[in-house]
C-alpha cells in the first residue's frame, strides 16, 4: 500500500452484510473511564447491526463510568487469569478436551510456552470463550497486551485478529520492534489512527504494513451538538474562561497553561481556568496554582462523566490542549477530547505533538503551537480571546473537519468492510491542508505510562 491512505474508504452503503461476523473485541481493561472512544465505535458499530463481544483481560479498577456505557448491548466476559502458574496447564487440559481448539493449542504451544505466563493462559482462555460466544474474528484496541493476547488466541481457535494501533503502544521505549513487526504480519489488517502513525509504521515496517489502514477514531455526532453561542462571544462583563480536559500527567502540559494564563494576568487579562481530569501530578499542578496566586483563577475539577464534559464545553471560551513530550519520553496521540471541543464549537489552542497537526490548524481551524513554548501558547490564547467575525467561520470550518473525518458512523462501516476484505478499502489521507512538516517526522521511542 502506498503512503498515500484513507480515512473515509467505505461508506453505509457498503454492502457487506453487518450480521457475517461476531467481533471479539479483547481489551486489556473495560470499561475504562478514560477510554470513551472505544465506547464510540462499539456503539457505532452495534447501530449498524453488527454483533460484538467484549473481552476483558483485567477488572475495572475506575470509580466513576460513562452514561453510555449504559447503551453498549454487548456481553462482557472477564478472561479468567490466575496467580498460579499451574493453571496454565489446567487450563490447557480443558481447551484440549475441545475438538476445535485441539489442533490448534498443539500449533500454538511453543509460542505459549514462550510468552509470559498471564498472556498465555489468558490466550487459552480467550480462545475457549470465542468458541461458546461465536465469534468469528478477534479486534484488539493497543498493541500490546491486548493483541498479544488476541494473536495466540487467533492461533489457537484458527480465528484472524485485527487491532488498532494509538501511541504508548508503538512509540514507548520497551516495544520489542520484532514483535510489533510479527504482530503487523500475522493479523488479518491493522489500524492506525492518524497519518503520523501511518507513516511511521510504514517507515519501520514496509514489508508488513500492506494491510495497515488509517482510521481515525470517530465521534457519535448526535451527543455534540454545534453550539457556538457563548464561544463567539461570551456575556458583557465576564471574564474570559478557558478549559483544559485530561489526566493530570506530564504529557497534557498543563502546568504550561497554568504558566500562560499568570502571564495573561499581568497582561490585564483576568482569565479563569478550569481542569478537567485527576491523575498523579493534581498536588503539585494545585501548588503551581497557589505558588502563582491564581488560587481563585484556576479550578481543578477532578474526572468529569461526558455529560459534565458537555457541560464544560458549552460554557467555556476556549478550549487548551498544551500538550508537551515528557522528560520520560512520553507524548500524547490524539485525544477524543480535543475532537469533541471541535464538534461542540469551541476555539480550540493545541501544541504540536504526533498526529494534532493533522487536526489542529492554525487559522483555518484552531491555533496550533510548538510544544513546550508557553511564550507561543500565551499568544495564541490571546489571539483566541481576541473577539471578531472570523472566529464564526474557523468554528464553522472545525466542525466541518470533524463531520468529514471523525464520524463513527463512517468509522463504523469502515472497520466493518476491513473484517470482510481488507484489500477492498482503498485509503487516502484527506485531510487538506495539513502541515507535512509536523506531522510526518518519526518520534524517537517513546515511554508512555498506564493508563492514558
Amino acid at each position: 500500500m502506498s503512503a498515500d491512505s484513507t480515512d473515509r474508504a467505505a461508506g453505509p452503503a457498503d454492502p457487506v452484510s453487518p450480521a457475517t461476523h461476531t467481533i471479539g473485541y479483547v481489551l486489556k481493561m473495560y470499561p475504562r473511564f478514560s477510554e470513551t472512544f472505544i465506547v464510540s465505535e462499539i456503539l457505532a458499530r452495534e447501530a449498524a447491526g453488527e454483533k460484538i463481544v467484549i473481552f476483558s483481560l483485567r477488572p475495572s479498577t475506575d470509580a466513576r463510568f460513562h452514561p453510555e456505557l449504559a447503551r453498549v448491548r454487548a456481553p462482557v466476559v472477564h478472561v479468567p487469569r490466575s496467580s498460579v502458574a499451574s493453571r496454565f496447564w489446567a487450563q490447557f487440559a480443558e481447551a484440549a478436551a475441545s475438538p476445535a481448539l485441539a489442533e490448534g493449542l498443539q500449533r500454538a504451544l511453543p509460542e505459549l510456552l514462550e510468552a509470559g505466563h498471564d498472556d498465555a493462559q489468558q490466550a487459552v482462555a480467550l480462545a475457549q470463550s470465542a468458541e461458546q460466544a461465536g465469534v468469528t474474528h478477534f479486534h484488539a484496541h493497543f498493541a500490546s497486551m491486548a493483541t498479544s493476547v488476541a494473536r495466540l488466541a487467533g492461533m489457537i481457535s484458527g480465528l484472524p485478529y485485527s487491532f488498532t494501533a494509538h501511541a504508548k503502544d508503538i512509540f514507548h521505549e520497551d516495544v520489542d520492534p520484532a514483535e510489533l513487526q510479527t504482530k503487523l504480519a500475522d493479523a488479518h489488517h491493522a489500524i492506525t489512527i492518524s497519518g503520523f502513525n501511518l507513516e511511521d509504521l510504514q517507515r519501520r515496517f514496509p514489508a508488513e504494513t500492506s494491510r495497515l489502514h488509517l482510521v481515525r477514531n470517530g465521534l457519535e455526532l448526535s451527543r455534540f451538538p454545534f453550539t457556538p453561542g457563548r464561544n463567539v462571544r461570551p456575556a458583557d462583563g465576564d471574564p474570559p474562561r478557558l478549559l483544559g480536559i485530561g489526566r493530570l500527567v506530564e504529557k497534557k502540559g498543563f502546568h504550561l497553561l497554568i504558566e500562560a494564563v499568570s502571564r495573561l494576568h499581568s497582561l490585564g487579562v483576568p482569565a479563569q481556568v478550569s481542569i478537567a481530569g485527576d491523575g498523579p501530578l493534581r498536588s503539585e499542578l494545585q501548588e503551581r496554582i497557589d505558588g502563582a496566586g491564581l488560587t481563585s483563577w484556576v479550578r481543578l475539577l477532578g474526572p468529569c462523566t461526558q455529560e459534565e464534559i458537555g457541560e464544560l464545553l458549552g460554557t467555556h471560551d476556549v478550549f487548551v490542549a498544551p500538550f508537551v513530550v515528557g522528560a520520560d519520553g512520553n507524548a500524547d496521540g490524539l485525544p477524543t477530547v480535543l475532537l469533541e471541543a471541535m464538534a461542540r464549537g469551541i476555539r480550540c489552542v493545541a501544541a504540536q505533538v504526533t498526529g494534532v497537526g493533522e487536526l489542529v490548524r492554525s487559522a483555518e481551524t484552531g491555533w496550533l503551537v510548538p510544544s513546550g513554548d508557553v511564550t507561543a501558547l500565551t499568544k495564541a490564547l490571546l489571539e483566541a480571546l481576541t473577539l471578531d467575525a472570523g472566529h464564526l467561520a474557523l468554528l464553522t470550518a472545525a466542525r466541518s473537519c470533524i463531520e468529514d473525518h471523525f464520524d463513527s458512523t463512517s468509522q463504523a462501516a469502515t472497520l466493518r468492510a476491513l473484517v470482510h476484505d481488507p484489500q477492498s478499502v482503498s485509503c487516502r489521507e484527506s485531510l487538506v491542508g495539513s502541515d507535512t512538516a509536523t506531522t510526518t517526522v518519526p518520534l524517537p521511542m517513546m515511554r508512555v505510562e498506564e493508563p492514558v
